[in-house]
């Protein structure tokens, strides 16, 4: 059996999206043999709130190892649970790789910086490693031009090429996320790289909690439809599109006035609310937005005893929700919003989940964009069209898939059959 060493400072009880990836993958790796090696970060070092419930998601197959970090200070300078162990993470790194044999170092990022370290390790002891791009590294930050900003990305496109260079593989949730490193760096050298999506583990979906509070109890006999995830910038225009088709199905009299949309964890962002759309397109008594963010089995919970799911993209094409397949999962109907190009249209009409969704082109008129979004709405919240997905052909979207193909990847890296 093959090990691999997995660099990533969260882990749970994190309860932050990117842990799902390392997770996924690594829960997976023991039935190709290979020998998941998790290196992380301590959980007291994690300025995020902490659910214990996710060690429940973990496989026993998995060896894990902590370090500590540095502290937060009051002024936050640091935030970066990479950066702030990033000299512990490479210390351990190095007697980790003195002590056994490994085969190959997998880094999925953010935090970026933990694709230096990568660099820094193949430079000791030449093991091959590969990065993996949760989000993109050098990003636009057209939306958010502050100093912070500015700085990381100036920062990103200095260390970028420097971590890249030796790389043996980059991957990538989405080729799209990646697909720039390529031709940024490696336009006369090929190297090996794959894209494939976080996938999705059946078993989450079976563990049911007890005595949990569903976000609707507060609103007794409604009929609640759920969105759970972050709030992006550049979701504004569906959403604002939506609450105005909402609002002409109200003046209609074809909104039931016991339905609620809830959004659930959108975030503590900077942009204009949901809750601010909704009140604009005087909505607000159909629309609650509790910004915190919820434990990961609890939103599964929550999608699948809810009416509905709400799946709502971004008008960035190479936007891939990793909340398509729990959405799809909850056995409840989904209204999807979603670029066209996007990956998650192709898994939405694969599997026949596609009854309710909206496909965004982008030189369609908003107008016509948002008749389309109140038709498909409509049907969806009266039932009117079929929905019965095809569950069999998520499995070569699964966490067990994609694992599969990395390893693949990475046994070409190294010349294994």
């Amino acid at each position: 059996m093959q090990n691999i060493l997995i660099i990533y400072p969260h882990w749970p009880p994190s309860n932050l999206a990117g842990v799902h990836r390392a997770r996924l993958i690594a829960n997976h790796l023991s039935e190709f043999d290979w020998h998941p090696v998790v290196l992380t970060v301590h959980p007291d070092f994690y300025e995020e709130k902490q659910d214990w419930d996710m060690l429940k998601t973990v496989s026993n197959s998995i060896e894990v190892h902590y370090v500590n970090a540095c502290k937060v200070s009051k002024l936050r300078i640091i935030g970066d649970i990479g950066l702030r162990a990033f000299f512990q993470l490479k210390r351990k790194a190095l007697q980790l790789l003195k002590e056994k044999r490994f085969d190959f170092i997998w880094i999925p990022i953010p935090s970026f910086y933990m694709a230096v370290l990568g660099r820094l390790l193949f430079n000791k002891t030449k093991i091959p490693y590969g990065i993996d791009y949760i989000d993109p590294w050098v990003r636009d930050i057209s939306n958010r031009k502050n100093l912070r900003s500015i700085l990381s990305l100036s920062i990103a496109k200095l260390l970028e090429p420097y971590a890249v260079k030796k790389a043996s593989l980059i991957s990538g949730v989405s080729v799209a996320y990646y697909k720039p490193v390529l031709e940024r760096n490696f336009n006369n050298r090929p190297i090996q790289h794959i894209g494939m999506p976080y996938g999705f583990d059946p078993n989450d979906h079976f563990i049911k909690l007890e005595n949990i509070k569903y976000p609707w109890d507060d609103f007794p006999g409604c009929i609640p439809y759920i969105y759970a995830g972050a709030f992006l910038p550049k979701s504004g225009l569906f959403i604002d599109l939506l609450f105005k088709s909402l609002f002409q199905l109200k003046e209609e009299n074809k909104l039931n006035e016991k339905i609620k949309l809830f959004f659930l964890g959108t975030g503590n962002y900077s942009h204009k609310s949901i809750s601010e759309y909704a009140q604009e397109h005087s909505v607000n008594e159909y629309v609650v937005e509790i910004r915190d963010r919820f434990p990961f089995l609890n939103v599964l919970n929550f999608l699948s005893a809810s009416k509905g799911v709400l799946l709502i993209g971004s008008t960035e094409k190479h936007y891939t929700a990793s909340k398509t397949f729990q959405s799809i999962l909850s056995k409840r109907p989904v209204f999807s919003i979603m670029h066209a190009e996007s990956t998650a249209v192709e898994i939405f009409k694969e599997c026949k989940a596609d009854s309710y969704m909206v496909e965004y082109e982008e030189r369609e008129e908003n107008e016509k964009l948002q008749c389309r979004i109140k038709e498909s709405f409509e049907n969806y919240i009266l039932e009117q069209k079929e929905y019965l997905p095809d569950f069999e052909k998520l499995d070569k979207y699964s966490a067990k898939k994609s694992t599969e193909i990395l390893i693949e990847n990475i046994n070409k890296c190294l010349n294994y059959k």
